[in-house]
């Protein structure tokens, strides 16, 4: 279900796009942006709390990968004024420094606010779904 502004169900495509473009481009500085100040990051059974913890552990966990693909996609979206919930499906092909090459699709559970006329992530909830090879 796709619920609220169309304006505002676009400028959310657009970070989502933003969010998967920085991992691709492995762009720390970009992908911070997609990222509300005082955000939450749950996933592998961690909470991470505030952007700067959560791009610093982006950041040490992309070391980790020689290559990434990611994309990404909203299934669903719900606005209230400022505020937004998202379900966001994800594909990964994880190429490790050292390891087996993964594939990974998962869904994103998000909480979106609007500061600044800009909409950002408030809290991401990851949960992964392995896909055998």
């Amino acid at each position: 279900m796709f619920a609220g502004p169309e304006q505002d169900r676009l400028l959310i495509r657009e970070l989502i796009d933003s969010y998967g473009d920085a991992v691709m481009m492995r762009d720390a500085d970009a992908w911070a942006a997609t990222w509300a100040e005082d955000a939450v990051w749950r996933f592998a059974g961690r909470e991470l709390r505030g952007r700067d913890t959560i791009v610093a552990a982006w950041s040490g966990a992309m070391a980790g990968y020689a290559t990434i693909a990611f994309m990404a996609f909203p299934g669903a979206m719900t606005i209230e004024g400022d505020r937004a919930t998202l379900r966001t499906h994800t594909f990964e092909h994880l190429v490790p420094v050292d390891g087996p090459t993964r594939v990974q699709a998962g869904i994103y559970e998000d909480e979106l606010v609007r500061r600044d006329g800009r909409w950002m992530f408030a809290s991401r909830s990851f949960n992964p779904r392995e896909i055998k090879q």
